[in-house]
């Protein structure tokens, strides 16, 4: 019996066996499959059942219906793919591996939700703050030390070619 398994933090196991034809889901009571989370619409998409095709069809969610990805108003989800109400993930699982009597081991990872549209919009939030002490610019001695001996080399250096240009000037024939 395929089913539906949620992959998002927070609710994480949840699933729904696939047993009618129409199964609804969203964020109020009234579905045969509810969500409750902010980012799925009150009647966020239906799933049909067609023969041996899972058919999904958004119902004019407001943060959109994906699988894989991929923005979706009606098609077939297949066992594996991910569909994505909100910021809510849910895998196709089609229980023929139990049906044939194979255990069947989950490799479910949950990862944390990246950033979000929203949250990209808001601007940065936390993250480094380059004014602070940790990050302010280091004096570097070196550098400072470098500095004084190339000014003191160049002034010797100076100093000798005038002494060099006096002193050629004093033994020339002719003075």
């Amino acid at each position: 019996m395929a089913k539906l398994v949620i992959l998002s933090e927070g609710h994480t196991g949840r699933s729904q066996e696939l047993t009618l034809d129409k199964t609804t889901i969203g964020r109020v009571e009234d579905n045969t499959f509810q969500v409750s989370d902010p980012s799925v619409s009150s009647h966020h998409c239906e799933v049909l059942l067609k023969g041996t095709e899972v058919v999904v069809r958004d119902l004019n969610s407001t943060n959109g219906t994906y699988i894989n990805g991929e923005r979706i108003t009606e098609t077939t989800l297949k066992p594996g793919q991910i569909l994505r109400l909100g910021q809510i993930e849910l895998r196709l699982d089609s229980g023929a591996a139990a049906e044939a009597g194979k255990k069947s081991v989950d490799n479910t990872i949950v990862m944390q939700r990246g950033v979000s549209l929203t949250e990209l919009e808001q601007g940065a939030r936390g993250g480094f703050d380059t004014a602070s002490k940790g990050f302010a610019k280091k004096d570097n001695k070196t550098n400072r030390i470098f500095l004084i001996a190339a000014v003191v080399v160049g002034v010797v250096i100076v100093a000798v070619l005038i002494y060099a240009w006096f002193a050629a000037g004093k033994t020339a024939p002719g003075q």
